[in-house]
């Protein structure tokens, strides 16, 4: 009788630790592409590393080619378009300068840009400049 006694208790020892150490909160330094898995309440901790661990790029570039990703391209451990991401523009950490856009993988002005004059692909009129991002301005 009492060495059931005791494996019962042994159970309910090793019972309660498993419940405790899966709703341990997860300490991880690198970035999240979504951070929504703070909030994981009564997730065990396994399957919330599992998760995590799929949404980074750099782990499963397949997740940018994914219906709804940001772009085809993992730049930095995120889904970007390198033809319009003003922070990868063309290639992974190509910055365009403050008053640039990202046309077609390419950092341009359009202020001034006669092909991309207020935005990608609008040309002006053959004669006409671009002034301030309008065609033929004044």
């Amino acid at each position: 009788m009492t060495s059931i006694k005791n494996i019962l208790i042994t159970l309910i020892v090793v019972l309660a630790l498993a419940i405790n150490l899966s709703a341990t909160p997860i300490q991880d330094d690198d970035e999240d592409v979504f951070p929504t898995y703070e909030s994981l309440r009564g997730a065990n901790r396994f399957l919330a590393q599992q998760s995590k661990g799929l949404m980074k790029c750099n782990k499963n570039p397949r997740l940018c080619r994914a219906k709804g990703s940001a772009g085809q391209d993992c730049c930095n451990k995120k889904c970007v378009n390198v033809m319009t991401d003003k922070q990868n523009c063309g290639l992974c950490g190509k910055k365009c300068k403050n008053h640039e856009i990202c046309c077609k993988g390419k950092c341009v002005n359009v202020l001034a840009d006669k092909r991309n004059c207020g935005g990608c692909n609008n040309k002006c009129k053959k004669g006409n400049s671009c002034v301030y991002g309008m065609c033929n301005y004044a």
